[in-house]
């Protein structure tokens, strides 16, 4: 099968099917998964799968003192920019605008995968994601998404494991 018709029988983005031929994950294509509706957001990914907001993993996009950033959290939380902040070791950290991450990435936001980017970036992991046996993430668009277990995900990545959580009051 050729990265194409994984990409059309899967549903994700080309680039992404690419990317996990290219980092010997070939064998994801089979169990993305691609839904009607959007999964755009975590609590709209987990309804659809049917899986807890938590196993969710978000791949969001910061700038660190201009410079992009990937992020990867669960789906129940949130990021503390502050503890990014401190993390990098950056002066100011903000939520990337929709153009710079699809010009990083190579994705819409919603779409994001947590690794196959346009551009290398540096990687941030939450340590909430290793709370679960299987996590999902977006496979290059809004529609579709994949299962891995955490700990290959972070490897995958290339992210360096953190805690960037919000803290509950």
């Amino acid at each position: 099968m050729t990265t194409a018709d994984a990409a059309e029988s899967s549903g994700a983005n080309p680039r992404f099917t690419a990317a996990l031929s290219e980092l010997g994950l070939g064998d994801l294509h089979t169990r993305i998964r691609r839904f009607p509706d959007a999964t755009r957001t975590a609590a709209e990914a987990a309804a659809a799968i049917g899986c807890e907001l938590s196993e969710i993993c978000k791949s969001l996009i910061f700038a660190a003192d201009g410079v992009p950033v990937l992020v990867l959290m669960d789906g129940a939380s949130r990021v503390d920019v502050e503890r990014v902040r401190e993390e990098l070791g950056a002066e100011k950290v903000t939520r990337a605008k929709a153009d710079v991450v699809r010009e990083t990435t190579g994705y819409a936001i919603g779409g994001v995968p947590p690794f196959g980017h346009r551009t290398r970036t540096r990687v941030l992991a939450d340590r909430s994601l290793l709370e679960h046996d299987v996590v999902w993430a977006a496979a290059g668009n809004p529609h579709a998404v994949f299962p891995m277990e955490p700990k290959e995900l972070v490897t995958r990545a290339g992210a360096t494991l953190v805690d960037v959580r919000e803290r509950s009051s």
